[in-house]
């Protein structure tokens, strides 16, 4: 496979003559340039309903990598009336909040589509996250019952919620008496749970992201945007290819409680019948293996991973790997010389990229390659259906093809709202329904879309998000520090890094060490400020924001 690793230019002029016919030059939209696709226009259908009304020939839906337990398509179906039946005969109903505070594994799309079958609303978090940060979220979003890991269920029951513990396989764990409850809940004899009227407007999740700026908020997102998700985004894509998408093998890496996850592993492909091998922990040396043994075909990444993918690569014998199809990246740029390593250390491999976020419910653009022309560099195409602008940050006019701007979009898969939060939906959502992604973009001649530099000013480490502003308010916080700001740094194992600049207080003494321990009490392990530099002050700008551009130029100079 030949390799094309011509990055789109930076340009302040555009590169085509003749517009386009998917940009139109008096309203300044960009349009897919693919054709629109018919979305179900019943407005009473639900995405349980819709994900299990689709016929294939798929056999074996979910795979623990770890033990080769499975559930079968046959089965998962009754798997997910039976535990809607144990959760309605314990008193969750249409509106409830249920928390998925878990990992990944089998069970979490059987958890999953159970809650929405009632009606009832999922909101998700990292299991590593610690109790002020669950407690924040409980209360942001009304949570009543939660689904968690067997050292958390106490916790939760303290914070009023009924918590109950979830264990990695029901072959393997169920018989420990702490997994009674979820053994009842699953295979009791309840009969069957009456199914209320659930629209496609109705809220089936709320998930959390930092959006542009800012702290966590909770994304609203509805049956309708789920099922915009799964045609636009994972059925669209498998319809671009010829071969059967019920003999995939895909590996969940990602986590299912992120977007990119969930979309995937819990909700999309169970309509196409492929097989998903869950990894319930990343384990870089266990990587190779797991695709071999289980044939895997494709694997959606994020930029750690892939490049952990790319060094594994390089030291297998020649039969390994060799069931790979597609390799798939989004969540973070990716630098040319990345892309370069991994299409040399597996040219069988298609590698494409795509776009989106919480806010999108995933849709954005995604990759495409064939035979005749490969672009690697490129975050794809738009998805059918999906409108953008590109829009010139300081003038707020729309742009042409050729043109730097930050990326709008609108269409199916948007957002509802965030959820008590009507200034940060207002600032993110304008009165067109265009949804502001903070991304500075630019489309070439051909449609295909490229990221420049993000505005969000987010952290990636391990694949999560970060966001700046949630660290900076731990840190001011505490009683010896003025001011502080965070930006992130290269680092060669995890990408990039938290660093905190720090503000003391006059007369203070403490240490990096001490700011260092006094985050990492308050936030999930991925999230704790690794580096610390003590400074006297914070740059910021005329607005009084922090001048992150500024700190990371010091970084990138001193450290």
């Amino acid at each position: 496979m030949a390799t094309s690793l011509n990055f789109f230019p930076q340009t302040s002029e555009p590169k085509t003559t003749h517009l386009p016919d998917w940009y139109s030059p008096e309203t300044r939209i960009y349009s897919s340039t693919y054709s629109s696709i018919s979305l179900p226009t019943d407005p009473f259908l639900d995405i349980v309903s819709f994900i299990f009304s689709h016929q294939h020939d798929g056999v074996t839906a979910l795979i623990d990598s770890s033990s080769g337990y499975s559930i079968s398509y046959s089965k998962l179906l009754p798997l997910v009336q039976s535990m809607a039946s144990g959760l309605h005969h314990l008193g969750v109903s249409q509106g409830d909040v249920v928390l998925l505070l878990l990992p990944n594994s089998v069970n979490f799309p059987i958890i999953f589509f159970s809650v929405l079958y009632l009606g009832a609303v999922v909101t998700t978090m990292n299991p590593l996250s610690n109790m002020m940060e669950v407690k924040k979220q409980i209360v942001d979003c009304g949570v009543r019952f939660a689904f968690t890991l067997l050292e958390n269920v106490d916790k939760l029951q303290n914070l009023g919620v009924h918590a109950i513990g979830v264990p990695e396989n029901m072959d393997l764990d169920s018989e420990k008496t702490g997994f009674l409850s979820f053994r009842k809940l699953i295979g009791g004899q309840f009969g069957k749970a009456p199914r209320p009227v659930i629209r496609q407007q109705d809220t089936a999740a709320i998930m959390y992201s930092s959006g542009t700026t800012g702290v966590s908020k909770g994304v609203v997102l509805t049956h309708g945007n789920f099922i915009a998700t799964t045609e636009l985004f994972v059925r669209f894509e498998a319809s671009q290819y010829e071969y059967s998408s019920s003999k995939n093998v895909y590996l969940a890496v990602l986590p299912m409680f992120h977007i990119y996850g969930l979309s995937l592993f819990v909700v999309g492909l169970l309509s196409l019948g492929s097989s998903i091998v869950i990894m319930r922990r990343f384990d870089a040396s266990e990587l190779v293996k797991v695709i071999d043994d289980y044939g895997v075909t494709h694997f959606p990444v994020v930029p750690p991973i892939l490049t952990t993918l790319t060094m594994r690569a390089k030291h297998v014998c020649e039969n390994s790997l060799q069931s790979l199809k597609q390799v798939s990246c989004g969540a973070a740029p990716l630098s040319g010389k990345t892309i370069e390593d991994f299409v040399q250390a597996l040219p069988h491999v298609d590698f494409i990229q795509g776009y989106g976020m919480t806010e999108s419910t995933a849709v954005g653009t995604r990759g495409f390659n064939n035979e005749k022309h490969h672009n690697y560099s490129s975050i794809g195409l738009l998805a059918p259906n999906m409108q953008a602008k590109v829009v010139d940050w300081n003038s707020g006019s729309s742009l042409p093809p050729g043109f730097h701007g930050e990326l709008w979009l609108r269409g199916p898969a948007i957002m509802q709202r965030y959820i008590n939060n009507v200034e940060a939906t207002n600032m993110t959502i304008d009165k067109d329904g265009w949804l502001r992604t903070g991304d500075i973009v630019c489309f070439d001649g051909d449609g295909y879309l490229y990221l420049s530099d993000r505005l969000k000013e987010i952290i990636k480490y391990k694949g999560y998000q970060i966001a700046p502003a949630d660290l900076e308010a731990v840190l001011i916080s505490h009683p010896e520090i003025l001011d502080a700001a965070v930006t992130s740094a290269a680092d060669e194992v995890c990408g990039e890094i938290p660093v905190a600049f720090v503000v003391r207080r006059h007369g203070s003494t403490l240490t990096k060490g001490a700011v260092i321990d006094f985050v990492a009490n308050q936030v999930a392990p991925y999230k704790k400020v690794r580096r610390v530099v003590f400074t006297e002050s914070i740059p910021k700008s005329a607005a009084g924001k922090n001048l992150r551009k500024e700190l990371k130029s010091f970084i990138s100079s001193r450290l």
